[in-house]
């Protein structure tokens, strides 16, 4: 499909740069397709009642890690003396306890052999730096990273010297600060590894889970690690021509086996975010039933996609052009989205990371 189809004109000032609180006071669109009147506007605090008893929220339980590396880059001169150039790294993909994928700025004359030393005048780390070689290149800056820190060493030195890589969109309005450590980060993270927060989940709160407890609604987990690819436009003109980059997920069997029984009574899976949904589409099977599943998923959907274990989807507004566009576009249909987001334009909803959220039911075939 032409990439232009999913373009849509937004002003700058609908997008949030900071985040409703309390987190579940941010508004909710809901959106039915086929209904006579398919838009609804709510807020959050009232998911329980817009779900049946019976139904299972399935969560991303990533945590975003502060994979934003500043460093100064190194190779001999032809004088002998080290030439240094400044850099900014953006961890996407773990390859080894040692090395990472990461995006590099600049990285168009960097090569392979090239050391970097990130985070000078930290102490956190072996003589106040976390340094690394570059190993491989890739396309579009992508390089491979082979740090001298291994394991939970290495862990602990990200921690200490990393930044939260906000989206663009924010990043380019306002610098990252502390309170980013805590909104960038749902209640529920707890496997590290993410370097984008799954963000339909900021909106919840102990006070909301209370609430879906009592009207009973499941709570199940996955883990898929959301890299920096989340943030990469969509250069190609036609969908077919873009390469979406993998990333790492797990659900187990407990995970499966219970979302099993949730549909086999006849209760509806509702996903909250695309990377939840990416990664029980990329579990499940032709039948529609979920198998225990680990590893690297680059599941690309587009109208036309289909959906094989998700009912509901819970996500926030994305960016015109954008392979979640997209995605809400093939679970909704395209006609649908594109009177959803104008909807939510008209009545000043916040967009992005930081913004309001929608609960979309699937389209019928």
């Amino acid at each position: 499909m032409r990439v232009d189809l999913f373009d849509f004109d937004l002003p700058e000032e609908r997008i949030a740069l900071r985040p409703a609180s309390p987190r579940d006071q941010a508004r909710l669109l809901h959106v039915r397709p086929g209904d006579v009147t398919p838009l609804d506007d709510h807020s959050v605090t009232d998911l329980p009642d817009l779900l049946r008893p019976g139904d299972a929220l399935v969560f991303n339980d990533t945590k975003v890690i502060p994979a934003q590396l500043e460093g100064l880059r190194s190779r001999p001169g032809p004088d002998g003396e080290a030439m240094t150039v400044a850099v900014s790294a953006t961890l996407h993909l773990r390859q080894a306890s040692n090395q990472w994928r990461a995006f590099l700025k600049p990285g168009k004359r960097v090569k392979p052999g090239d050391r970097i030393a990130f985070g000078g005048g930290s102490d956190a780390c072996f003589l106040g730096r976390l340094d690394a070689t570059v190993d491989e290149k890739g396309e579009g800056g992508e390089v491979l990273l082979t740090f001298d820190l291994d394991g939970p060493l290495l862990d602990e030195a990200i921690m200490a010297v990393g930044h939260v890589p906000l989206p663009p969109y924010i990043a380019s309005k306002r610098a990252e600060d502390q309170q980013d450590r805590k909104d960038y980060q749902t209640i529920y993270a707890r496997q590290d590894g993410a370097v984008a927060a799954p963000t339909a989940g900021l909106h919840f709160t102990p006070e909301l889970f209370e609430r879906l407890d009592r009207r009973g609604i499941e709570r199940h987990f996955v883990t898929l690690h959301v890299g920096a690819g989340t943030f990469l436009p969509v250069k190609a003109d036609d969908t077919a021509d873009h390469r979406m980059h993998a990333e790492i997920g797990l659900v187990s069997a407990e995970t499966a086996t219970a979302l099993n029984a949730v549909r086999g009574r006849g209760g509806r899976i509702v996903s909250v975010g695309t990377t939840s949904l990416r990664l029980l589409e990329s579990a499940a099977g032709e039948d529609g039933r979920i198998h225990e599943w680990t590893g690297a998923t680059d599941i690309f959907i587009t109208p036309g996609y289909r959906f094989r274990a998700v009912d509901l989807l819970m996500t926030n507004f994305h960016l015109p052009k954008s392979t979640l566009f997209m995605l809400v576009s093939a679970f909704s249909g395209l006609e649908t989205m594109q009177a959803a987001y104008a909807h939510a334009i008209d009545r000043q909803y916040r967009f992005y990371s930081y913004g309001d959220a929608s609960l979309l039911e699937r389209k019928l075939p």
